[in-house]
């Protein structure tokens, strides 16, 4: 039996969250909001102004539920973790392809072709939905480009040519992403991707929704045994989890991108949501963040049937199963990583 990882988001300015016997209990204002038993959940993610009692801290360490702090409008603070227990030989090995050009090489080339494919079949599906709509001739263009791109992955013969590949596959989707917003298009436009700060709307909703996602990616690569730092087509820094921006490439179209599209164009999120601050960045508004982590949590709960292993998953295992798919191939139990690939 599966067992699926849940994550608590807490949301809710000056809560307090403490544990209770064999439960995590969240208070506000001194008054009980929700209380879950430990074995109901895989990680706590806090944002903005949330304390957590010493005993909790421990009790989750010991349970191997993961607590994460972030700000406000979801940028990474600190993350409260118990010791690692992963397999030493497994990290070893990851270690030793990562100092490897060809190993390296052999990891990045299906990660960076799941992601341009994975961009490709977002974008069909957009021209399905509506196919003589404005803006279908751009989409119909950007899909014939990034299948160009892909045909050229098996040829790459170093890091930097399929790094190359996945820029030029990267600038020629988010050229593409404007078309598939179809409503509250005067309130919600991409023109190019903005980081630090977003300066519209639409980054401000990717931003947040890949910070969720790295925080899901981390937590599958620590399950397994993995060091979410030393990665394979992204390399090593201080302070990045490379290893989780990696198998996040495969990921993002899916899970994050076609998220976003969903809020913006089913209307589950509007203008009001969103603030602009005095520096021009856009952030969401508390009501927002809550609206929005629920629509992901159910997201999450979602089933499909897994591309490689040919078996029905919920969505929140995604992550979890592409880290375990990894892991089996540095063990030597598959010839070649198994990239998510979306049908």
């Amino acid at each position: 039996m599966k067992h699926h990882l849940n994550t608590l988001y807490v949301v809710s300015d000056g809560a307090y969250v403490a544990k209770e016997s064999e439960t995590v209990v969240v208070r506000v204002d001194g008054e009980v909001r929700m209380q879950l038993p430990i074995l109901a959940l895989g990680s706590i993610v806090c944002f903005g102004r949330v304390s957590c009692s010493p005993a909790l801290m421990n009790f989750c360490s010991e349970r191997g539920v993961a607590i994460s702090f972030l700000s406000t409008h979801g940028r990474f603070l600190a993350k409260v973790v118990g010791p690692i227990h992963g397999n030493v030989l497994l990290r070893r090995e990851q270690y030793r392809r990562a100092d490897e050009a060809a190993a390296t090489l052999s990891i990045a080339v299906p990660i960076i072709a799941a992601k341009v494919m994975n961009g490709r079949t977002s974008i069909l599906r957009a021209l399905r939905d509506r196919p003589g709509a404005d803006g279908a001739e751009a989409l119909k263009r950007a899909c014939g480009t990034l299948s160009a791109l892909v045909g050229q992955l098996p040829a790459c013969g170093s890091l930097d040519a399929a790094r190359g590949i996945e820029g030029a596959s990267a600038r020629e989707y988010f050229a593409a992403f404007d078309e598939m917003i179809v409503q509250q298009k005067s309130d919600f436009f991409f023109h190019e991707r903005s980081r630090r700060p977003p300066l519209d709307r639409v980054n401000a909703l990717l931003s947040f929704v890949y910070t969720l996602l790295m925080h899901d990616v981390v937590g599958a690569l620590e399950c397994v045994g993995l060091d979410p730092a030393v990665g394979f087509l992204h390399r090593d820094r201080p302070g990045r989890p490379s290893l989780a921006l990696d198998l996040m490439e495969e990921l993002r179209t899916w899970l994050a991108d076609r998220f976003v599209l969903g809020l913006i164009n089913l209307r589950q999120l509007t203008a009001d949501d969103f603030q602009t601050l005095d520096n021009g960045a856009v952030v969401m508004k508390e009501e927002g963040r809550k609206r929005l982590l629920v629509a992901y949590q159910k997201r999450k709960q979602e089933e499909l049937l897994h591309p490689f292993l040919e078996e029905k998953i919920t969505v929140g295992l995604i992550p979890y199963i592409q880290a375990q798919l990894l892991a089996r191939h540095l063990r030597g139990d598959l010839d070649a990583y198994p990239p998510f690939i979306w049908k």
